[in-house]
């Protein structure tokens, strides 16, 4: 499974962007899909987690209610609409996909991973 992430940028606070992941390859044997973030000084964190079937998702604390995760099947591709962005959403976002379960924050439940797009929220 090949993945490619797209859509980071520079956006000021309160903005909004959307992030996209394609999926290619073995796509069929994805089970779920996830986006993580690390930025400058800090351990990569989990950010939306979304079940192939998108019947479930799952969200970290910090961006709930403001970031939404979905996917188009047809297109094997997975979406990060990030509202209301702050300067602390500043980071290298990475698409993850999994083969063996649905949904989680666990980055080692991911098998395969996309390079990074970065997002920059200016104040």
């Amino acid at each position: 499974v090949q993945l490619q992430a797209s859509g980071g940028g520079l956006v000021q606070a309160g903005g909004s962007l959307r992030l996209s992941c394609e999926a290619s390859g073995r796509a069929f044997s994805i089970t779920g899909m996830g986006w993580f973030r690390q930025a400058p000084g800090k351990e990569r964190e989990f950010v939306a987690s979304i079940s192939w079937s998108g019947a479930s998702t799952y969200y970290a604390d910090s961006v709930k209610g403001r970031f939404t995760i979905s996917r188009d099947s047809a297109k094997n591709t997975v979406y990060l609409q990030m509202n209301s962005l702050k300067p602390e959403d500043t980071a290298v976002y990475y698409c993850a996909a999994r083969s063996e379960g649905y949904t989680g924050w666990r980055q080692d439940d991911y098998h395969y991973w996309g390079q990074g797009t970065q997002v920059t929220v200016s104040s």
